[in-house]
């Protein structure tokens, strides 16, 4: 059996007396898209960094393909950060032969060939006079030259026009199908999630709320609308809202009973938990797990 790509169990990291992540535990299937979303400080991007072997955890352990990550980049992971971190002296070719020299394992051929595959990137520019969106674009194609077999992404698509997007996104769907690379995205952009991924790891408060195939987390969940007033007493229920017409409630579980109830699209379950979240910070109220 083989291991899985990305694994976690029971991993913490601490700041001082900040808990950023606290228990969490769970797995991506090999040559899947799993869509990371959560509310601001859910603990993305250090998730993202521990799994990379940027940071050390403070408890739990993360493993790659069955090998333990121990804060230090794994060789078979790449990670882009939404900083873009680059040489902006450099032109882009220039970084292109920077990557080739600090990886051991590079593609030039598959660098050159996502550059190629991007409208607007000039390989002779300075990295220091290109938009945001052309940075982004150009840091994926160092990300996608180490041949990574698992690929992190933290709001790739947030600097990019549609075009660029639709690009970037075509690109990502062929490394999955060609190479079998297991991509983990953190977005805002709702569509967009929609439109690749087909796992979702929700985070909030540092904890994982919800993991799995995106078909099976819908089906698990439904919106329940009923008479304006009404409070809806049921196990699992994440959020509701109420207008002088009906309220509407999203549940996790059973459908209720007594209450007209479809299952959510993947915008309507997210913003459920996004504004759950919301109102618990607002109120001072902590989830019980």
């Amino acid at each position: 059996m083989n291991a899985s790509p990305v694994r976690a169990e029971n991993v913490a990291k601490h700041f001082g007396r900040t808990i950023a992540l606290d228990e969490c535990s769970f797995e991506l299937p090999e040559g899947s898209v799993t869509g990371l979303v959560g509310p601001n400080g859910a603990g993305k991007s250090t998730l993202l960094s521990l799994i990379a072997g940027l940071l050390r955890p403070t408890a739990g352990e993360i493993t790659v393909h069955g090998t333990a990550v121990r804060g230090r980049m794994h060789p078979d992971v790449s990670l882009l950060t939404q900083k873009r971190p680059l040489y902006d002296q450099f032109t882009v070719r220039e970084l292109m032969r920077a990557g080739a020299a600090m990886n051991e394992r590079w593609s030039a051929e598959r660098a050159d060939e996502v550059l190629d595959l991007l409208a607007g990137v000039d390989k002779e520019a300075k990295v220091r006079t290109l938009s945001a969106g052309a940075r982004t674009q150009v840091a994926i194609a160092l990300a996608l030259g180490r041949l990574p077999k698992v690929l992190l992404l933290d709001e790739p698509m947030s600097d990019l026009d549609p075009l660029a997007r639709d690009e970037t996104l075509r690109i990502l769907m062929t490394e999955v199908a060609e190479r079998g690379t297991t991509v983990l995205l953190s977005s805002h952009l709702l569509t967009d999630l929609g439109d690749v991924c087909d796992h979702l790891l929700l985070l909030d408060e540092g904890r994982v709320q919800v993991c799995g195939e995106i078909d099976e987390i819908l089906h698990e969940h439904h919106v329940a609308v009923g008479p304006a007033g009404q409070v809806l007493e049921a196990d699992g229920v994440i959020d509701s809202s109420h207008t002088s017409r009906q309220t509407t409630a999203l549940v996790r579980g059973s459908a209720p009973k007594g209450w007209e109830t479809t299952h959510p699209d993947l915008e309507a379950l997210v913003m459920g938990y996004l504004r759950a979240s919301r109102t618990r910070k607002h109120t001072g109220v902590t989830r019980v797990q």
